[in-house]
């Protein structure tokens, strides 16, 4: 069963492994949108959102749901919300411990 549920972690993390598909999570996050309006706030081809948004889908991250001729998309799960500020703050960290480093790499330049 544990490796069942590592290989579901590995799929679902891949799936978010491309900044586009990133990048509409997060405009998601701010609520439903159709593929145009995804594509003019990310200012990319329709088919390139489409294709994104048919892997978030294929994983069950986002969800379709047709209103006339247009699809509505919109996040499966909510906590895809909380998961992407995670690690926007581990990122945060992350680039906090190198500034800090590169500051002390400064001052020991400045010694010498």
């Amino acid at each position: 069963m544990d490796m069942e549920m590592q290989r579901f972690k590995a799929e679902f993390f891949k799936a978010l492994a491309h900044p586009l598909r990133i990048r509409i999570l997060e405009i998601l996050a701010e609520g439903d949108k159709s593929v145009n309006e995804i594509q003019q706030l990310v200012e990319t081809e329709g088919s390139t959102v489409s294709q994104q948004l048919t892997v978030l889908r294929a994983k069950n991250i986002v969800t379709g749901i047709k209103e006339g001729n247009r699809v509505i998309y919109s996040l499966r799960d909510p906590l895809i919300i909380e998961l992407l500020d995670v690690a926007k703050k581990i990122f945060n960290n992350h680039l906090a411990e190198t500034i800090t480093m590169l500051d002390r790499l400064k001052d020991a330049d400045k010694a010498e």
